[in-house]
Parts: C-alpha cells; sequence; structure tokens
C-alpha cells in the first residue's frame, strides 16, 4: 500500500505543477518558464543524486541524456498546449500515452491484449468526446486544434521520456539517471533562451510559483522512483498516471473551467482506459 500512496502523492504534484503551468504560460515566456523550473528541480535532486553520480554506466547516462531531450520537447509542447487549450481537453491527451506504450510493444514482440486494444479504444473515444463538446470559447480562434496538437506532441515526448528513462534506470542509473535527464533538458532550454532576442523575459517571471513548480516535479519523479524499493512499485506508476484526472479536478475547481456532464463522462472514460492500461 506505502507504493500506492507514493504514486497518489505524485499525482498531486504532478497536478498542481500543470494547473500552475496554465497560468504562468498565459504570462511568461515558455522558455523562461521552463528554464526556472528546471534549474530548481534540477537543484532539488542534487542531494539525492551527487553521492551515486560516479557510478553512472556511460551506457545508462547517453539513455539519460536522450531522456532529457525528449523531456525538453514534451514539456515545451505541454506549456504551449496549456496556454491555449483548456485544462479538460489538453490533459487527458497528454496523459494518454500509454497508447503509445502498446504501439511500441507490438513492435517490439510483445503484442498487447484483446482488452488492452480495447482500452485503448476507450481513451481515444474518450478524448474524441471531450473534444468535440468542448466550448472554444475558452480558447481563441483556431486555439483548440492547435491544443490538441501541442498536447499531442506532449503526450509522445513524455512517452519516449519514459522509455528512455526507465532503461536508463534499470542500467544501473537511479536517480543520478534522472539528474542527467534534467540537465540535459535544461540544458537544451537555456540553449534556446540564450539564442534567442528578449534578453528581459526573466524580468517578469514568477520567480516563486516557478521555483515551487520546480520542487513539485521533481519530489512526483523522485516518489515514483523512491517506490522502487517497495512492495508492488508498480502500485506508484498506475497511481501516478491519474494526474490528469487531479488537474482537471483544480482547474474546474479554481480555475472555473466548466464542466457538462457528458465531459465528465468523456473523461472517465479516458482515465478508465489509462488506469487500465497501468495495470
Amino acid at each position: 500500500m506505502e507504493s500506492l500512496y507514493f504514486g497518489l502523492a505524485a499525482a498531486l504534484c504532478w497536478g498542481v505543477h500543470d494547473v500552475c503551468v496554465r497560468y504562468v504560460s498565459q504570462r511568461v515566456d515558455v522558455a523562461a518558464a521552463m528554464t526556472v523550473v528546471l534549474a530548481t528541480g534540477l537543484v532539488a535532486l542534487l542531494p539525492f543524486s551527487l553521492a551515486e553520480a560516479a557510478a553512472l554506466p556511460a551506457r545508462s547516462a547517453a539513455l539519460a541524456g536522450l531522456a532529457g531531450l525528449a523531456f525538453a520537447g514534451g514539456t515545451y509542447s505541454l506549456y504551449r498546449a496549456f496556454a491555449i487549450g483548456p485544462l479538460r481537453l489538453v490533459a487527458p491527451i497528454i496523459g494518454a500515452y500509454p497508447i503509445l506504450s502498446l504501439l511500441w510493444a507490438a513492435a517490439t514482440g510483445t503484442p498487447p491484449t484483446m482488452l488492452q486494444w480495447l482500452a485503448a479504444a476507450t481513451i481515444v473515444g474518450g478524448i474524441a468526446l471531450i473534444a468535440i463538446l468542448s466550448d472554444e470559447s475558452g480558447a481563441a480562434s483556431g486555439g483548440r486544434r492547435a491544443a490538441m496538437i501541442w498536447a499531442g506532441l506532449g503526450g509522445t515526448g513524455f512517452a519516449l521520456t519514459f522509455a528512455l528513462g526507465q532503461a536508463a534506470s534499470g542500467g544501473g542509473g537511479g536517480l543520478p539517471a534522472i539528474f542527467v535527464a534534467r540537465a540535459a533538458a535544461l540544458a537544451v532550454v537555456a540553449g534556446v533562451v540564450t539564442l534567442s532576442p528578449g534578453r528581459g523575459r526573466f524580468l517578469r517571471a514568477p520567480w516563486l510559483l516557478l521555483a515551487t513548480m520546480g520542487v513539485l516535479d521533481a519530489a512526483a519523479l523522485g516518489l515514483v522512483l523512491l517506490a522502487g524499493g517497495l512492495p508492488h512499485p508498480e502500485f506508484a506508476s498506475v497511481a501516478s498516471s491519474v494526474f490528469g484526472v487531479v488537474t482537471i479536478l483544480l482547474a474546474w475547481a479554481f480555475l472555473r473551467e466548466r464542466m457538462t456532464l457528458p465531459q465528465w463522462g468523456g473523461v472517465a472514460l479516458v482515465f478508465a482506459g489509462i488506469g487500465y492500461l497501468g495495470l
């Protein structure tokens, strides 16, 4: 049961983080916000990963670096999606990355069962229902389609991040692998900020909020990873996948994003499918 509690705590951290993304992405340059969040999370992980960093195998370090590149792309897409689309539409699409895991399993010789494909179809159907019934007044003209595209790119980036990151951790990486991944992501984003115009973009940044987001993100990753030493660590991964439900509920409660009964039904379908795929 401890693993389940760790996963639920991670889902809460990510849910609060994503609601904050909705706020800052509409007020601060995306690259600047990502720089502060990634840097803060990196500092938060440093005390826990420094002692084991010397033992990180070269292959794990390389995989972690690639995971960081995917994480940078996924996070940027998430910020863009949350900036232009309502959370009730964006969060389920990003959280539907288990479908990509099924396709990867089929391509690598482990075909999913019929029930797993049915769960995938349930996720797609739920997303379609939410999109069809979504109120377009929550985004600018054409914003809903753009938000869905960015959300899809975000989910793809995170699916690659988890696949590469788990391979790095499985090869003896552990916390240092997560640290390397975040460092690689920070290097990419910092490079973009350095090479692009707008040097004053950090002056308006809500530093305290962005730092809090960085700690929440790092804490969520750490909680899921620490559950690896507990009985049934898979429970943490399954429980953490409900972060999208937390995000939508917080947006409904605090951002006053309206939800109709059919839309709630679509959300239930999406996350029921995601929950089954995580089992």
